[in-house]
């Protein structure tokens, strides 16, 4: 008979470990490779000759709108590419602050880089000032995704004085306003666009009284931004929860702080390495409505803090942001495995949606649901709860793949899964859409700051469908 010293070192021998995690990802790549083949898209992954023919539907689907290093999705393989590599390879061995700085450089940092630019955004997580003028609004009460965008504005107004009373330069930009250009102008697409960015071309006078504060057009303040989101997300977790901000850890990396600072729990490393992988996951995810929506704003030549503010905005809607939450209610109401042949069926005959499968570029297994997936599975075996969370959401994928997965190709999406990763983190439910902007900031500031290098303001056409020589009547007679 074991005595309670052998069961405890039997337990501790279960307990995955970060090794483990990286055979998972690894197993989860060997599987999505065996299942495609390894040509791209050639259509998609060349350089154009602008003006670009293609066929374009309702919202843009289908326009090609720039040319981009950045990522490449492959929806009908299950792609996912950051600058050339893999998804699985960077989930494997990479760490945020390390696919940050890829995403944004174009390049993975040496050793040095690495260190100086995880220490700086360690440094850049501590907000204070920031925090504090957050508190004085209901934060508590506010949707947390509203609240992020609050606190991603208060952050510019600390952070640089683009709200300082000052002159602006605006040289020659005058002249190159898009509503200066007859619409009926086809677009060119020269190398040297009308609308192109110059340095120094959009210049706000530095003011006297903020000495200490930047402008917001320097890779600095994407620096600033990434660290500081994560950090306005965790004071709105804190404070919904009647505690107060913490600081972050200097013996943590960034997913590790951002974890903490939520949760108020040192992490452990398992628990820190799949914060990053989670991260990582989320970090780009091609000309989304969210990275789109800051794309237009910042070719305005607004600043990039407005221009994240934009992709929050975008991110916070159901439609976008969210639906990781959505599947958490609906494995409740399934409420056991045994319940979801059942619910299946009653579902898909009352032509409802069924939360964290298919996806709008997606045709075959989402790659970031390949790897949540297993992670879930590791993450839930000590906890009889989420276990059977996890062991429904299981039931109902093979419901669903067995059903509409040859057929329609629906498959889980990264949705599926990273809630139940979430929970068994302890980030609370409300939670879920922040994270996913935590992590995309850096997808955004790398595209924008990208763009800007050739920019040309976004103004596609509408068509006029209303009516003409309408005659106008004066109020008293209509």
């Amino acid at each position: 008979m074991k005595n309670k010293t052998d069961k405890a070192e039997e337990q501790k021998t279960r307990e995955p470990t970060v090794e483990n995690i990286r055979d998972l990802i690894l197993d989860a790549k060997k599987k999505a490779y065996a299942e495609t083949d390894s040509e791209p898209e050639p259509e998609l992954t060349s350089t154009v000759e602008w003006p670009v023919t293609c066929t374009v539907g309702p919202g843009l689907e289908g326009a090609i709108a720039c040319e981009s290093k950045i990522g490449y999705v492959n929806g009908s393989k299950g792609w996912l590419i950051y600058r050339g590599y893999d998804i699985f390879d960077l989930c494997a061995y990479s760490t945020f602050e390390e696919t940050s700085y890829l995403l944004l450089h174009g390049r993975l940092p040496s050793q040095s880089e690495l260190t100086e630019f995880t220490t700086s955004l360690r440094e850049r997580m501590f907000i204070p000032q920031t925090q504090r003028l957050m508190l004085s609004f209901p934060i508590e009460t506010m949707n947390p995704m509203s609240a992020l965008r609050l606190g991603t504005n208060l952050m510019r107004q600390k952070q640089t004085y683009r709200d300082r009373d000052s002159d602006t330069e605006v040289g020659e930009i005058l002249a190159t306003d898009d509503d200066t250009i007859p619409m009926e102008t086809r677009p060119a697409g020269k190398k040297n666009p009308v609308f192109e960015f110059l340095t120094g071309l959009f210049k706000r006078v530095h003011p006297a009284s903020a000495d200490a504060l930047v402008g917001s057009d320097e890779i600095e303040s994407c620096y600033n931004l990434i660290a500081g989101v994560a950090s306005v997300a965790a004071t709105i977790g804190r404070t919904r929860a009647g505690r107060i901000p913490l600081e972050p850890l200097p013996e943590c990396g960034f997913a590790g702080n951002y974890l903490y600072m939520v949760t108020g729990k040192r992490p452990t490393a398992l628990e820190e390495r799949i914060m990053d992988i989670s991260l990582i996951l989320h970090a780009d995810h091609g000309m989304n409505a969210s990275t789109f929506a800051s794309m237009v704003v910042a070719s305005t030549l607004s600043d990039i803090y407005l221009a994240i503010g934009a992709g929050i905005s975008a991110l916070s809607g159901p439609l976008h942001g969210g639906a990781n939450v959505e599947v958490v209610k609906m494995l409740a109401e399934i409420g056991d495995p045994s319940n979801a042949g059942n619910w299946f069926r009653d579902t898909t005959a009352a032509k409802k949606k069924i939360m964290g499968f298919g996806h709008r570029v997606y045709k075959a297994y989402d790659p970031r649901a390949r790897i949540l997936g297993p992670i879930s599975a590791l993450l839930t075996e000590n906890d009889a709860t989420l276990k059977k969370t996890y062991a429904t959401a299981v039931a109902l994928e093979a419901e669903v793949v067995s059903e509409l997965g040859a057929t329609k190709k629906i498959f889980p999406n990264v949705d599926f899964y990273s809630g139940i990763v979430y929970s068994a983190m302890g980030i609370p439910r409300e939670l879920y859409t922040t994270v996913f902007a935590v992590s995309r900031v850096a997808g955004w500031c790398a595209r924008v700051v990208e763009y800007l290098e050739n920019n040309r303001i976004f103004r596609p056409r509408a068509l006029y469908t209303g009516t003409f020589d309408e005659k106008y009547i004066p109020p008293n007679e209509r």
